[in-house]
């Protein structure tokens, strides 16, 4: 341990220290380090003034808990959490004032944080009760069950952090992560146990403290509600009683899976789809990953060199993504899939196969997925083409020359089989088993549809009755799933000065919102 670390540390052990630092050399009260909160105490004053009238009149709700950490989780949760109340719920909003989630936070600056984060929350009594977790005292009681649920959530943490799938338990990240998540669940049972409330909602919920809390709440069986972000603007993902992002969306489904999309719908979605192959977010997106533009399939086909064999598409997932985790079926992780799959196509010179790398790599710390295909194949033959995440090569385009899909749980798949392309889907994504897409349970099932499917590659191609299911789950997916929300994540000090509060709780607002608030707390997703 560093010496400024460790003296830190024992400062932090000192009663008051941290109360006597923060009053005598921090008179401003300012943020000192990444937990910054200060566009929030700027804009406190209006959110809280644009809340109270609404929820002085509004009829008594429920009991909510809504738990975030993260300084931008919080300030986006106490817009929410006082949206809420001025539709009348009685929410407490529940907090961890970390700035990192990978990075140890010394116990004298987790108390000034602490401080700091208190001062501002608590101008925002009486309408929300903030709780800070580093105030509460730990149960001493940790049942069985809901310890092994933790130890899950903590090597999602350690596949999410390091970005592989491989987890020892022994990797100092896992160490530390299942500390603060161990810490956090006990606290949890403690506080719910004491103090039961009617729902808790939950930022994400699957890894780091957020997936400490949803299976603390789970274990009791109190009603939970998970929510996440994608890359539509004003759009928000909700999990009633499951993870959000492993977007189950089986129940609705059933509603309307034999539905045929008029022209408004069928317009919709063909602009849609279009403004996700393209650079610019524009209003619609709050981001994209493509980082080229469109050149066309046959372009495309000859800047890599590709000729007329048929083509088979693998598009990657990024490893460690919170879109793979836990969603296993036949293989042990993605990466095992990705290298038999490779190491199947190496003896099938008759077809080219072309692994295009997620462009979000680029963002990543981990290995890529570039490595698994080398280290399978450290000699590539010349059929089998691998695309880095920065290579200037449109998705899409790829897509126009495709044959075959193989993914695992990417969102590409659905905009493949919408192309009447064979898609055979390797991992548990949400749109498999819904009628478009080859679904198998077993590696056996899985080579043995590759090898009909390359077998005659036009006899498989999808019916119209198939792509017409898929065009009606794309749209299912992105405009129905994906609820009417005023502000994205990654947007928020914009969206919230587009769409204030009092907007939100105004007639209007309310007629575009209050329904996807409501479902927030519970209510049936219709």
């Amino acid at each position: 341990m560093k010496p400024k670390t460790l003296a830190k540390d024992l400062l932090g052990e000192i009663p008051f220290a941290a109360e006597l630092y923060w009053l005598l050399r921090n008179p401003e009260k300012k943020a000192f380090s990444r937990f910054d909160l200060e566009a929030l105490r700027t804009h406190l004053p209006k959110m809280i003034a644009d809340a109270n009238p609404h929820a002085q009149s509004a009829l008594a709700g429920k009991k909510v808990f809504l738990f975030v950490y993260l300084h931008f989780w919080i300030r986006h949760a106490t817009a929410i959490g006082l949206t809420l109340r001025g539709l009348g719920h009685d929410v407490t909003l529940g907090y961890l004032p970390y700035g990192d989630f990978a990075k140890p936070v010394s116990r004298f600056d987790a108390q000034r944080q602490n401080l700091y984060a208190r001062d501002i929350l608590g101008k925002a009594r009486p309408l929300l009760t903030p709780i800070s977790f580093l105030d509460l005292e730990p149960g001493r009681d940790m049942p069985d069950a809901l310890a092994r649920n933790v130890r899950r959530v903590t090597v999602f943490d350690t596949q999410y952090i390091l970005q592989r799938e491989e987890v020892m338990g022994t990797e100092p990240i896992y160490i530390f992560r299942h500390e603060r998540n161990m810490d956090a669940a006990r606290k949890a049972l403690a506080l719910f146990q004491k103090d039961r409330p009617d729902v808790v909602v939950i930022a994400n919920g699957m890894i780091q403290e957020f997936g400490a809390v949803y299976e603390t709440a789970r274990y009791l069986n109190i009603p939970t509600v998970t929510y996440e972000f994608g890359e539509q603007d004003q759009r928000i993902y909700i999990g009633q009683n499951n993870l959000v992002n492993n977007h189950i969306t089986d129940d609705l489904w059933i509603t309307c899976q034999n539905r045929i999309l008029n022209d408004e719908q069928r317009s919709w979605l063909d602009t849609f789809l279009a403004g996700r192959q393209g650079l610019s977010t524009g209003a619609q997106f709050a981001h994209l990953w493509q980082n080229a533009g469109r050149e066309g399939g046959d372009k495309t086909r000859f800047t890599l060199g590709l000729d007329q064999r048929p083509v088979a598409l693998l598009p990657t997932n990024v490893l460690g993504d919170s879109a793979t985790l836990g969603l296993t079926i036949f293989s042990r992780m993605m990466a095992e899939w990705v290298e038999r799959t490779v190491l199947f196509f190496a003896n099938k010179p008759e077809v080219q196969l072309v692994i295009r790398i997620h462009p979000g790599e680029t963002l990543s710390i981990g290995p890529s997925v570039a490595e698994l295909v080398r280290k399978a194949l450290p000699e590539l033959p010349s059929h089998i083409h691998l695309i880095g995440p920065e290579e200037k090569i449109n998705t899409y385009d790829l897509m126009d020359i495709a044959d075959l899909a193989l993914v695992y749980t990417t969102t590409a798949g659905m905009e493949m089989a919408v192309r009447g392309i064979p898609v055979l889907v390797g991992g548990k994504a949400h749109y498999r088993q819904k009628g478009f897409t080859f679904d198998p349970e077993t590696w056996d099932e899985y080579f043995a549809i590759l090898n009909n499917v390359l077998r005659d590659l036009r006899a498989y191609r999808l019916t119209p009755a198939q792509v017409e299911r898929a065009l009606n789950y794309c749209y299912f997916y992105f405009r129905e799933y994906a609820r009417p929300f005023p502000w994205h994540l990654e947007k928020f000090w914009p969206s919230l000065e587009k769409r204030p509060i009092a907007y939100v709780l105004s007639p209007e607002g309310r007629a575009e919102f209050a329904q996807t608030f409501q479902q927030l707390v519970g209510a049936p997703l219709d």
